[in-house]
């Protein structure tokens, strides 16, 4: 679940698995969200769970993380 932090929208979403999503659309307000300092994806900063790669502590290959 991805919860936006303007309007509290909160929406099941695909979460990549080989890749960090690095912006997010609300569908209810619209706003962009993008990751919060220190992590790689929106899944990381408003998501109900972390990506893939840091559950499993392996870190984004994608970004760096």
């Amino acid at each position: 679940m991805l919860t936006c932090p303007e309007c509290s929208h909160a929406k099941r979403e695909v979460m990549p698995t080989d890749a960090c999503q690095f912006f997010y659309e609300c569908e209810h307000c619209k706003t962009v969200l993008r990751p919060k300092a220190g992590d790689c994806c929106v899944f990381c900063s408003y998501g109900s769970v972390k990506c893939p790669p840091v559950q499993t502590q392996r870190g984004c290959s994608s970004c760096g993380a």
